[in-house]
């Protein structure tokens, strides 16, 4: 659906089931209003790409600004937070309503775990506001002017806005996962990093999953599922891939040998560190040394 004012536009494209794009632009030198009423069901997000606009709720009685290079995620799974928005004069907003299965789906192999993983938190809602990446910004600009034929803009549109996606919530080089707001609560999240911290301190002998678990303070469950949710991985096949890669970088070193690295890494015997070694990367410890020195 598209629709032109004077100086304005409004384009709407549902890329697929429960993934919805919105796009703004106001260029007369009125202030434009939107309203749409938006279901408990669905995230939103509003990137502010110049100019600013204006969220109204409760009949106007509540209003927060959405100013110059900033976006919002708004989330409520108690109550509808329709759309009411005033859009500036000279201003610009793309907006993305996704259901909060599609989000899932996103960011985690288990979306099942609608809408929260724990508990406690599957009714909370989530508001977020921060300022928008240099990077982000360049995808939102690629979308907004894309100039792409029509039979593929839907695909094109698609690829920038999961791209869009990851880089929103990307923080540093860390799991993407690790940073998405509806997983998990901030305290959870930190108890699965220590836990990550406490195995990889200890990859020689590592805890138990229930002296793991008592240490951080989760059952068993919890830390089992909220270590797969976070970083895609069980607990000890997470350590194992960890040990290897910690592995062959210390044999790239040249300052181990073979056993050194093995017993480093919580192999009591050469042929177990060798067996396990040749599983992940498909060759022998030694070959892999000497493939480096040729």
């Amino acid at each position: 659906m598209e629709k032109n004012v004077a100086g304005s536009s409004f384009e709407e494209m549902n890329l697929e089931n429960g993934f919805r794009l919105l796009e703004f632009q106001n260029d007369s030198n009125e202030t434009l209003k939107f309203e749409r009423d938006i279901d408990s069901t669905f995230i939103q997000l509003h990137f502010c790409i110049r100019g600013s606009s204006k969220f109204l709720f409760n009949n106007g009685n509540y209003s927060f600004d959405v100013l110059d290079k900033r976006s919002i995620i708004l989330y409520n799974p108690q109550r509808k937070l329709p759309i009411n928005l005033e859009i500036h004069s000279k201003t610009t907003i793309l907006s993305l309503l996704i259901s909060i299965e599609k989000f899932h789906s996103l960011f985690s192999n288990e979306a099942s775990y609608i809408p929260f993983l724990s508990e406690e938190n599957k009714n909370k809602k989530y508001y977020d506001d921060v300022e928008i990446k240099p990077t982000v910004l360049i995808v939102l600009q690629q979308i907004i002017n894309s100039n792409v034929n029509s039979s593929i803009k839907n695909l094109y549109l698609k690829g920038k806005i999961y791209e869009l996606l990851s880089l929103h919530f990307q923080h540093d080089e860390a799991n993407l996962a690790e940073y998405c707001p509806f997983l998990v609560d901030e305290q959870n999240v930190q108890k699965i990093r220590k836990a990550k911290d406490i195995i990889i301190a200890n990859m020689a002998e590592p805890p138990s999953l229930q002296e793991l678990a008592n240490e951080i303070g989760l059952n068993i469950k919890k830390l089992k599922e909220g270590f797969k949710q976070i970083y895609g991985d069980t607990v000890y096949s997470f350590l194992f891939d960890y040990k290897m890669e910690h592995a062959r970088r210390l044999l790239e070193s040249n300052q181990h040998n073979v056993n050194e690295v093995g017993m480093k890494v919580g192999y009591s015997t050469a042929s177990h560190f060798i067996a396990a070694f040749k599983k992940k990367f498909g060759t022998t410890p030694k070959k892999y040394v000497m493939s480096l020195n040729n």
